[in-house]
């Protein structure tokens, strides 16, 4: 038996409006470099490329993925989002690439920063936009179990706290005079933006490779499989994978040999009742066996060993 559930509404908005916060920020931060020279804020432009980037990838891939299941694809288009999410974690790697090989002039012959008040204040306006968007993504993300939204929101979590960083360089050499502390930011906002583009293709590269579900829900569906143990029912090959904003779970259960077709239909309408209502995105796949059957027992590893045919009589 399956259960699919009802598909999420569309996301492209939320994809939009990380397009238009991406734009709005690249012009402030700049504007902030040219008034006052800064290196730390010319990586903090770069990083807000790779948010444009980032974003209408996402864009792309949020269309897709809200395509329904057709003939070539009959589970759906969910897993498009992983690209989405790989590409801008690629992308974080090479802005941080970018970062390192400007500043590097820099550390070797620093310049004086020049006009730091109004710099500053412009690059607090696109950091604020940032964190606006961020939160609204991250939220957005969490209640419609989005990756690519998730990945967005984290990333310009990254670009707001890179952001701190970068206004804390530049203001410390307004007050300190060492010039050379602008490129040293820059080389640390790098580092943070490698580590946030390392754990974005991490998360994109698990979930193209068919991860289980988080241990938190596995423990869900044992405990309501469980439940039905205690009526001489069995279950075997639990398996489960997250697809994007989908979730998909297979498992057989076996009953007594003696029951009816009708009987075992109605307690995997049951058990399925009982799952949807603790995991509504999940597609459930169920089988039913016989307790009596050996054969039964012969599959609970994902390839079956081949197994002989009855011998006619």
């Amino acid at each position: 038996m399956i259960n699919i559930p009802t598909n999420r509404p569309s996301l492209t908005r939320f994809a939009w409006l990380s397009i238009g916060a991406a734009i709005a920020t690249i012009t402030l931060k700049t504007i902030a470099y040219f008034l006052t020279g800064s290196v730390g804020l010319l990586s903090d432009a770069l990083e807000s490329v790779v948010n444009l980037v980032g974003a209408m990838m996402a864009l792309a891939m949020l269309t897709i993925a809200a395509r329904p299941a057709d003939e070539d694809h009959t589970y759906g288009h969910s897993k498009a989002e992983y690209f989405s999410s790989g590409v801008e974690g690629a992308l974080i790697l090479i802005a941080a690439i970018s970062i390192v090989v400007t500043a590097i002039p820099r550390l070797i012959a620093p310049k004086p920063i020049e006009q730091v008040g109004i710099g500053l204040g412009v690059s607090v306006a696109a950091s604020l936009i940032n964190l606006v968007v961020a939160l609204i993504l991250a939220k957005a993300g969490k209640r419609y179990n989005s990756i690519s939204l998730e990945a967005d929101a984290h990333h310009l979590m990254t670009d707001v706290w890179t952001s701190v960083g970068v206004l804390a360089g530049v203001g410390l050499v307004a007050l300190t005079g060492w010039e050379r502390l602008d490129p040293i930011v820059a080389f640390i906002v790098a580092a943070n933006i490698i580590w946030s583009g390392v754990r974005i293709v991490r998360m994109s590269a698990l979930g193209l490779m068919d991860t289980a579900l988080p241990s938190t829900e596995q423990a869900k569906l044992k405990t309501i499989l469980e439940n039905y143990t205690k009526n001489g029912v069995e279950y075997h090959a639990l398996r489960s994978r997250q697809s994007g904003a989908r979730q998909f779970v297979s498992f057989h259960v076996l009953v007594p040999g003696k029951w009816t077709v009708h009987r075992g239909h109605r307690l995997l309408e049951s058990i399925e009742a009982d799952i949807r209502r603790a995991m509504p995105s999940v597609t459930v796949f169920t089988h039913l066996e016989s307790l009596n059957d050996p054969a039964s027992w012969e599959d609970t590893n994902l390839d079956r060993p081949e197994t002989p045919l009855p011998k006619k009589r």
